[in-house]
């Protein structure tokens, strides 16, 4: 009689809806795919917290600890125990406190649940086993599941294994037990519990098949027999790990002194910043091109790599890190090159700190792979720097899991394995690729974060700055100063052309050093050599042989030595003896009045004229435009090619347009030079990143309000009577008929037509071994309702049993017009 069912149990989707504001907006901070994109109804949002690909996420985020205790919960619930804080504690070798605290965690990302008080215990949340695969804890299926659902290993429900005896509760066989059977358990007890029945060995053979008889192993097919989880569990000795780390391996390296890590990360630093400034100024004077499928070729790397003096890969990094900072892009030009920015002109003109932090957020923010440049892709391309698909979107999360991994040993360089062994049990289910570490940290250590090898406090600074829990300023670039050490503004001039800096060079000295020398060693103190070309260099920036002499005497506490004095007045007595300019066109007239006429008159001064001789004046317009003007003018005149002859008007018009298309070409090369303005950001690099309108925290607090409000609009549309005809879907059958097949996501007790919640409804009932009514819509089109228990939902297709025909079916999703609880009458 239908009066006899019992009560139908709490579900993981009324659980969820149960709880509060609060803990609503932490499930979203914790798991936030879960409100992109928003979904309409809280069931909605139990249905997604329970998606496989969900799921898949969360769990990935697990630590090891979180991750063993989830196995033992989901292993206790399978066998009927209540997994409470105490029996998880019992089953992990964990204390009880670690335990509670863990779940908590997991419940406050809704992959556990309680069908009453926490203390009565948590269960799984639907879909959990299903992400854990078939062995969680390395446990193989039980016989029969609570509430008669199928067991993962497949079979009927209720179903069990023939032979009368079971293992007892400290995993003791019996004596007449054949020899070897005891191995056989010993050897599935701890996982995997699948294993291949011998053939060759009799003595083998007979205790396996004495095991399968006596439900101690099952037979899975012709060859593999599978220990059950009970019988596993059994023989742990109730336990369902064999060891639990609840904390993360610190590797024992031996510490540095801070001293010591102050400097390596100062000089990484100086040398960064100097090396992405040598970089713009570079591709200043020669921007390289961009290939044709977006990147940097080979040679202008290693043109740059020559002349920044380093090896190709750590070119590849600084390139990619001036990038990252948004300090070159491609100019969107024709053809497009990678040029200097307008935020590289202020970049330069910064101090040295505020320059380093520049750099440390361009690249905190980054999600470019510079170590991947250089090798193939999956169709043996080689992958360029600056490539445009040389981006993960894993990486700021990676570096930050890096750099908090260095943060747990303060003061001890650890490698790259070093690194992801930690990172393996902070996330055992998302292990990243040791490659990918070791070109972070190699980053790291190329930018200064590092100092040899162990986070430096600017680096401590970089990764506080981003932690959302602190609401505390951070300056980065004072950070930075804090470890550089004392500046000088002393330079050693020797008779030999050289100088000594003895330390880190003042701003001052640092300019003038860059300009008027070529340095020939690094280090302690940085040694530098004056040449002609190095002096030449200064006076093309605008100096003079006085004022190169005067600032080099102003940083010298001896006399500039006679041979630096000489150098430096004879190359400026030859400087400028020759000069070169840019001319489009010329006049040229046998009478000098006529030109100097033209070139005084003030209307004509638009097209820069120049008078270069007595009967010859230079333009910087085009020839055609050049005459156009004189004749209006009044100056009638003809255009002449190479050869001095006059070109008639249909050659001079095609000579006209070839000069026109030149201008124009010159004129984009005039706007480059006078200042570049970015048109294009290399992917990835995070300069144009958008942070959403508000903190995220107040965006999931006005999403669970949205889904709050639908919530109560569902109950007033539902009315107090819907709740009684949920049991035979009566009122959902006319609200069909009226409303013309218009379907509503509404659950309410009748259930769900929404897609999406009717699969969560299918995992529920599928982890509770509970029935539902399903309507099918038929190949005729017609709907068919059948009261059927779910077993499983895989690949857009589920397996259910229906008890009033005593047969199995098999239904495509996308037929399920709606999946109604089996609730009891009231």
């Amino acid at each position: 009689m239908a009066s006899s069912r019992p009560e139908r149990a709490p579900t993981y989707s009324e659980s969820l809806r149960q709880r509060d504001d609060a803990a609503l907006v932490a499930l979203l901070a914790r798991r936030p795919d879960l409100a992109t994109p928003s979904p309409s109804t809280l069931l909605s949002l139990a249905a997604r917290a329970m998606n496989r690909t969900s799921l898949e996420r969360a769990l990935a985020s697990l630590d090891e600890l979180a991750l063993h205790v989830l196995e033992s919960v989901l292993v206790l619930d399978s066998v009927g125990t209540a997994a409470t804080a105490a029996a998880v504690a019992r089953a992990t070798g964990v204390d009880r406190t670690t335990v509670a605290t863990t779940l908590g965690q997991l419940d406050e990302r809704a992959l556990v649940w309680s069908p009453g008080p926490r203390s009565a215990g948590f269960r799984p949340a639907p879909g959990i086993a299903e992400v854990l695969g078939p062995h969680p804890a390395g446990l193989g299926p039980v016989d029969a599941p609570p509430g008669g659902a199928s067991a993962p290993g497949g079979g009927a429900p209720g179903t069990r294994p023939p032979g009368g005896t079971r293992a007892t509760p400290d995993g003791d066989l019996p004596d007449d037990a054949p020899p070897g059977a005891r191995a056989i358990l010993d050897a599935l007890a701890w996982g995997p519990p699948v294993g291949v029945a011998p053939r060759s060995d009799p003595a083998a053979r007979r205790a396996t098949e004495w095991l399968v008889e006596h439900g101690y192993l099952r037979a899975t097919d012709e060859r593999h027999v599978v220990l059950p989880g009970e019988v596993g569990l059994a023989l742990r000795g109730g336990r369902t790990h064999r060891d639990v780390r609840t904390t993360p391996p610190v590797p024992e390296v031996r510490e540095l002194p801070a001293a010591t890590v102050d400097a390596e990360s100062a000089s990484a630093g100086i040398e960064a910043v100097r090396l992405v400034a040598r970089l713009v100024t570079l591709w200043t004077e020669h921007p390289p091109g961009v290939l044709r499928a977006g990147g940097l070729g080979v040679r202008d790397l290693r043109r740059a790599a020559v002349a920044l003096e380093v090896d190709d890969p750590t070119a590849a990094a600084v390139v990619e890190l001036a990038a990252a900072a948004g300090l070159v892009a491609d100019d969107g030009d024709d053809p497009p090159t990678f040029a200097p920015t307008l935020t590289a002109e202020d970049w330069l003109d910064d101090d040295l700190g505020d320059r380093w932090a520049t750099l440390a957020r361009g690249w905190w923010r980054s999600r470019r792979t510079p170590w991947l440049v250089g090798s193939r892709d999956e169709k043996g391309a080689l992958r360029a720097a600056l490539d445009p698909e040389l981006w993960r979107p894993w990486v700021p999360r990676l570096r930050r899991s890096v750099l908090d991994v260095l943060a747990l040993a303060p003061g001890r360089p650890l490698a790259a394995a070093d690194v992801v062994a930690v990172l393996r049990w902070r996330t055992p289910r998302a292990v990243p690729p040791e490659q990918a570490v070791a070109g972070l940290l190699r980053e790291a250590a190329l930018l200064g974060v590092t100092g040899a090898g162990a986070l430096a406090p600017p680096g401590r600074v970089l990764v506080a700055g981003d932690d959302p829990a602190s609401s505390e300023p951070t300056d980065l670039g004072a950070a930075f100063e804090a470890v550089l050490p004392p500046e000088v503004d002393d330079l050693l001039l020797q008779g030999d052309l050289t100088g000594i800096v003895p330390g880190r060079p003042s701003r001052a000295l640092e300019r003038l050093v860059e300009v008027a020398a070529d340095v020939e060693s690094r280090g302690a103190a940085t040694t530098v050599r004056f040449t002609a070309e190095s002096v030449l260099r200064a006076l093309d920036r605008g100096a003079t042989a006085d004022e190169l002499l005067a600032d080099l005497a102003s940083h010298s506490r001896t006399p500039v030595p006679q041979p630096l004095e000489y150098l430096v007045r004879d190359t400026a007595r030859r400087h400028g003896r020759v000069r070169v300019g840019t001319a489009s066109s010329y006049v040229r007239a046998e009478d000098p009045v006529l030109l100097a006429g033209i070139a005084e008159d003030p209307a004509l001064r638009g097209l820069g004229l120049v008078l270069l001789a007595p009967t010859v004046l230079v333009s910087s317009a085009p020839a055609g435009e050049l005459q156009e003007v004189l004749r209006a003018r009044g100056v009638p005149s003809v255009v002449e090619g190479p050869d001095g002859r006059v070109l008639v008007a249909e050659r001079a018009g095609r000579r006209d347009a070839a000069d026109g298309a030149g201008s124009a070409r010159r004129g984009r090369v005039g706007r480059r030079t006078a200042g570049r303005s970015r048109t294009g950001v290399v992917p990835g690099s995070g300069v144009r990143a958008e942070e959403p309108a508000g903190t995220g925290e107040q965006r999931f607090a006005d999403l669970v309000a949205r889904l709050r409000a639908a919530d109560a609009r569902g109950a007033e549309q539902a009315g107090p009577g819907r709740a009684g005809e949920a049991g035979n879907g009566a009122a959902r059958s006319r609200g069909l008929a009226a409303g013309g097949g218009g379907r509503t996501a509404d659950p309410g007790p009748e259930g769900t037509s929404d897609p999406v919640a009717a699969l969560g409804l299918l995992r529920e009932a599928i982890a509770d071994g509970a029935m539902v009514w399903l309507e099918v819509v038929g190949p005729t089109g017609s709907p068919d309702r059948r009261r059927v228990r779910p077993l499983t939902l895989d690949a857009g297709r589920l397996r259910a049993q229906d008890p009033a025909r005593d047969a199995e079916l098999t239904v495509a999703v996308h037929r399920i017009a709606s999946v109604t609880p089996d609730a009891p009458p009231r």
